[in-house]
């Protein structure tokens, strides 16, 4: 049963009061389900995958021409370090803010204040709900595209808001793993800071909080992983990212409709040989730290 730091054991005859933390009420789900399903994907299938790229080009290239595997060859090292690389950091920078934002208001969710838990609960319920792609259009079109700062002018180029677009729902659901994280600490640690005369900061900043790196950890790591894939949304809003330059690549090179599945399929392979080895790696990870209370 959930317990609430508002209701103290000592309402029971006989009982000391004790501090506990805030625990509000809520279906449980598996924070883990991306890593999971992507894990679990055998390594010779991803090897087979790899291989049916070039097939699928050689199948479709007409005899005495360029093949689309060689127009693909000649783009391959610009699509990554111009188009990939930029993915990862526009991940690294959004995860980087968004988790930031959502340790802080994980915290709140937990605060003996009951305004600030309901602004928190308020913010973690909507930007779970929303869909990324409609955060992102509202960010670009409700921020400007420059601001003054003590008399400097400062751009925001596209990219800059999709790193804040994509950092408002993951630092939600950040929130949420911290929440469940501090949650998952034995009530009887909090039982015996308080006996020991800590106050609920220390308790939470000294005892709680260390406890539970380890088990946030590992739905951070998926929730970084389902970050990278969504970054491709980025190019719906103008932003030079590899599916962009993999649209460009091929209008370059006539924009022939046989190089539509050797080229995608590439982009693909991209995320796939990026974020398999964060799902085993997050699964192995899960079961090195498990905790049993």
């Amino acid at each position: 049963m959930a317990r609430n730091s508002l209701i103290r054991t000592a309402d029971v005859k006989g009982a000391l009061p004790v501090l506990l933390p805030f625990a509000p009420r809520g279906p449980a789900f598996d924070a883990l389900f991306l890593v999971r399903w992507l894990g679990g994907i055998p390594a010779w299938l991803i090897a087979l995958a790899a291989l049916a790229v070039p097939v699928m080009a050689l199948a479709q290239s007409g005899i005495g021409a360029e093949s689309p595997f060689d127009k693909l060859l000649r783009w391959m090292p610009f699509l990554i370090s111009k188009g990939f690389m930029f993915n990862i950091l526009i991940s690294f920078l959004a995860m980087a803010l968004g988790t930031l934002v959502g340790a802080l208001t994980g915290l709140a969710l937990i605060s003996r204040l009951a305004p600030l838990r309901w602004l928190a609960q308020a913010y973690v319920s909507f930007f779970r709900n929303a869909p990324w792609l409609v955060l992102l259009f509202i960010i670009l079109l409700a921020f400007p595209f420059q601001i003054t700062l003590f008399g400097h002018t400062v751009p925001l180029p596209g990219w800059v808001k999709t790193v804040i677009g994509l950092a408002f729902p993951l630092s939600a659901n950040i929130a949420e793993v911290v929440r469940g994280a501090v949650q998952s600490v034995p009530t009887a640690q909090w039982e015996a800071s308080e006996s020991l005369g800590f106050s609920r900061r220390q308790t939470i900043w000294q005892i709680i909080l260390p406890q539970c790196v380890k088990r946030m950890l590992p739905p951070w790591m998926n929730w970084y992983a389902i970050l990278t894939m969504s970054t491709p949304l980025c190019s719906l809003l103008g932003v030079d990212e590899i599916i962009s330059l993999t649209r460009q690549a091929m209008e370059a090179e006539g924009n022939r409709p046989e190089l539509l599945m050797p080229f995608y399929s590439f982009a693909l392979l991209l995320f796939l040989a990026y974020c398999y080895p964060i799902a085993r790696f997050t699964l192995w990870l899960e079961r090195r730290v498990a905790v049993k209370n």
